[in-house]
Parts: C-alpha cells; sequence; structure tokens
C-alpha cells in the first residue's frame, strides 16, 4: 500500500512546524521576547501540532522546564526518529546563525583562528601572541599606549617591554594590563580568565583594580566583582598551547564550551543541572569527540549524536 496524498500534506506540515519550533527556541535562547513577538509566538503555539513540534526540541535541549510553554499534562517523550528529525533542523538554524558571527568576527577582528586551530602571531613591538582554537583579537596601537581586544575565545600574551606604552587587553567589559609579563586570558560564561606565567599583571574590572602575581589566577567580568587571586597550576591552566585540556573540577559547562572550540561542529549542554556536574581529566585537544563520549561515560550521561558533527548532552 503507497502513501497518498493527505500522507505527504501531513509530513510536510509536520516539518513546517518542526522547523518553525527551532527558529521559535532559537529566538527564545538568544533573550527575552518583545510583547508583539510573545504574542505571536502565543498565538503560533495555540496549534496543538506547533505546541508539540516545539516541546520536542526543548526536550531534545533538556531544559524543558524553562523553556516549555504551560500546559496541564506533561507529553510523551518524542520518538527516536523525530527527535533526530528536530536535532537537524536545530544543527542548520545554528549553522546559520554560526555564520553571521564568523562574519561579524572577520569584520572586527585583525587575527582570528578557526575551530580546532592554534595560530602565533607576531605584532609589530616584538610581542607574541598564542591564539587559542576559534578565538579571535582585534588590536589597536597608538603612539602612547598598545591595546588589544580579545574578542572570542582565549589568548595567551608574551609581552615585549616598553615602558612608554602600556600593554592593555580589554575583554569581558574589564582589562589586563602587563606588567613586563607573559599571560593568557580566556573568555568563559560570560566573564574572563587571567592566569600570569610570568610577573605580574594589573586587573581593572568595574572600577575595582587587582593585582595578579605570577602562578596565581582570577576572574572578572561585567557582572560580577574580581575574584581574589588563586595558585594555580601555570601549566595546567595553559595545556592547552601545547595540545592538551586539563580539567580540575570544573562545571561541565565550561568544560563543554571549550571543547567547542576544538570541534568542528556543534556541542551543547543546555540543562543548568547538567552544566553544575564536574569533571576532573587530561584530554587531547585534537579529539574532542573522544573527550566528550569519555565524559559522557564517566557521568553516565544520556547524550544525542548527528554523527560527530552534532552532539547534544543530556542528564
Amino acid at each position: 500500500m503507497t502513501d497518498g496524498p493527505n500522507d505527504d500534506r501531513e509530513s510536510d506540515e509536520s516539518s513546517d512546524a518542526q522547523d518553525a519550533a527551532v527558529a521559535w527556541w532559537v529566538r527564545r535562547d538568544a533573550g527575552r521576547l518583545a510583547a508583539a513577538e510573545s504574542a505571536a509566538f502565543e498565538a503560533w503555539l495555540a496549534d496543538p501540532a506547533n505546541a508539540a513540534a516545539f516541546e520536542d526540541v526543548c526536550a531534545l535541549c533538556g531544559d524543558l522546564r524553562a523553556l516549555k510553554p504551560r500546559r496541564a499534562a506533561a507529553p510523551a517523550p518524542a520518538p527516536r526518529r523525530r527527535r533526530l528529525a528536530v536535532a537537524a533542523a536545530l544543527a542548520a538554524s545554528l549553522a546559520a546563525l554560526a555564520s553571521f558571527d564568523d562574519l561579524r568576527l572577520l569584520w572586527s577582528s585583525d587575527f582570528q583562528t578557526a575551530a580546532g586551530e592554534t595560530r602565533i602571531v607576531n605584532l609589530s613591538d616584538g610581542s607574541k601572541v598564542q591564539l587559542g582554537a576559534k578565538s579571535a583579537i582585534a588590536v589597536k596601537y597608538a603612539a602612547g599606549r598598545r591595546e588589544l581586544t580579545l574578542l572570542e575565545g582565549e589568548a595567551f600574551f608574551d609581552v615585549a617591554p616598553d615602558a612608554a606604552r602600556p600593554f592593555v587587553v580589554a575583554a569581558a567589559g574589564g582589562s589586563v594590563t602587563a606588567l613586563g609579563t607573559s599571560f593568557d586570558v580566556a573568555l568563559e560564561d560570560g566573564g574572563a580568565r587571567v592566569t600570569v606565567a610570568e610577573h605580574k599583571v594589573a586587573v581593572t574590572s568595574r572600577g575595582e583594580k587587582t593585582l595578579v602575581e605570577e602562578g596565581r589566577q582570577c576572574d572578572f567580568g561585567p557582572a560580577t566583582p574580581t575574584s581574589a587571586p588563586v595558585a594555580v597550576a601555570v601549566q595546567d591552566a595553559t595545556a592547552w598551547r601545547r595540545g592538551k585540556l586539563i580539567f580540575v573540577d570544573r562545571p561541565l559547562g565550561e568544560v563543554v564550551d571549550i571543547l567547542a572550540r576544538y570541534h568542528r561542529g556543534y556541542v551543547l549542554a543546555p540543562s543548568a543541572a547538567v552544566r553544575r556536574l564536574r569533571v576532573t581529566g587530561v584530554f587531547d585537544a585534537a579529539d574532542p569527540i573522544g573527550a566528550l563520549r569519555a565524559i559522557e561515560a564517566s557521568l553516565d550521561l544520556d547524550a544525542i549524536h548527528i554523527g560527530d558533527y552534532f552532539v547534544v548532552l543530556r542528564g
């Protein structure tokens, strides 16, 4: 028995609902909806087929409680084939968004790296910058100041001395001023982390200045005060420069965000509970999928894979 015209129409309508659900999920995840958008979303959601498609996306991303519409009864889990179809649509939407991000970085940065790539940049004053994977910097040198901005990712700065021109790295709403030094700056979870390899730096954030000395590390950001500097194993913190990623009791969310920079695809861990899980381990930066599978096994996670390109970690 062959499928009739109605079967084709139902399949197309289901696909349209899934595509729209993915688009709404991406828009809601990007920030609060305007009043008109919220009204449009509620009107779209009134259709049971649309509501079911949207709940499939939320379930796939492991954050149903935060994103799902208010309904009296919880839905049954989506069949695996439908979950994979939704995952594929979500991956396509994320790819489209990523292309815009890549263009933005291309326009605003002077040097950048792709996923899995590291690069050493020799600056005009003799300073060197080693860019981590999927990282970007902008450089602005003037007569009395050497200013750089870390736009994405992580970078290690080996600064040439020049007392007449301070070397300043802007990141996460603050700045790091070199005091004859080598140091690492990483953008993480809305803020930044600085690790000092030699001498010291001055971190300025939210109007306060903090000195961070050799062998110490601190965090800062636009929404949080600068943390007190703590002793750290610099070789471990900068192991990415040698092709290794070392994590000691780090939240899984931070680990996933870092591994995503080394993976030529997409890795998501949307659930807050999953992102709070702790990870300790040494991983090969050239094999992020191997690292993810090891973490899945050790934390007993339920992961969805579309090949090695798109991975969602769930509890």
